[in-house]
């Protein structure tokens, strides 16, 4: 194995890949419809990304996730367990599934206000599940009780329990992994969130990328993705920004692969 190879690349994935599920717990099954993307480097799979299966065939994710990497084969997978030994390759008999990968064609273009980061992954086979994750109504997040919504946080990205660290305090994400967040401002196309442990927030780091912000949590939790996580601070640990599915531009987007509500 060509370790030193590998490692370079997953040092590239993590600075690509901004925004694991900090101070969270194991997901135990109930988020059967959050994936994340596998990204095939010269026979090597790496976790990049998280998403959401919102219908069969339609997999919600973040641009930045897809954007560039045409070149390389990319898949989904389901598996809550991806990496059980922990060394930064996802595990074979993982199960993968392949498609193809649609960025906003205005990411990456000026524009500071909406940087227009979401993107889909379109399955080549349809797969069929009990549930799905939802799109939200427009402006659904405007019409939200800031100060009293929680939100439900799902990805499989980067680990960490300590606050007290920076880097040294992080471990590498093997599996699917959920938090329950307070939502701290709005712009017009940004949710802002706290991760927190203090007040029994958590948040997002370096591979969940993509991954949902499900409206309620716990008994009052929906199945709805607001957000998607896009980015935070350098260290994962009091802040997640996160791109909004709510908005006009989101919604324009996402109308061309599904019907919404």
């Amino acid at each position: 194995m060509r370790r030193p190879a590998a490692l370079a690349l997953i040092a590239l994935l993590v600075s690509l890949a901004t925004a694991a599920i900090t101070f969270g717990e194991n997901d135990e099954g109930r988020h059967p419809y959050v994936g994340s993307i596998v990204l095939d480097y010269q026979g090597f799979k790496f976790q990049l990304c998280s998403g959401t299966l919102v219908s069969s065939t339609v997999f919600v994710t973040a641009s930045h996730c897809l954007a560039g990497l045409e070149d390389f084969p990319i898949y989904v997978s389901f598996d809550e367990v991806i990496d059980a030994d922990a060394d930064g390759l996802v595990d074979l008999g993982v199960a993968l599934h392949s498609g193809m990968g649609h960025a906003h064609p205005l990411f990456g273009l000026p524009g500071a206000d909406d940087t227009h980061d979401v993107g889909v992954f379109i399955l080549d086979q349809p797969l069929i599940m009990a549930r799905y994750g939802q799109l939200p109504t427009a402006g659904l997040l405007d019409s939200t009780q800031k100060q009293t919504a929680r939100f439900t946080t799902v990805g499989y990205g980067t680990v960490r329990d300590d606050k007290t660290h920076s880097f040294q305090s992080f471990e590498l994400g093997t599996r699917r992994k959920m938090v329950t967040q307070d939502l701290l401002a709005l712009t017009k196309a940004w949710a802002q969130f706290s991760m927190n442990p203090s007040n029994g927030s958590g948040g997002t780091c370096f591979g969940d990328s993509g991954g949902p912000h499900f409206l309620g949590a716990g008994a009052n939790e929906t199945p709805i993705v607001v957000a998607v996580t896009v980015t935070g601070d350098r260290f994962c640990r009091a802040t997640d920004k996160t791109y909004r599915l709510d908005t006009p531009a989101a919604r324009e987007f996402l109308g061309q692969f599904l019907t919404l509500p």
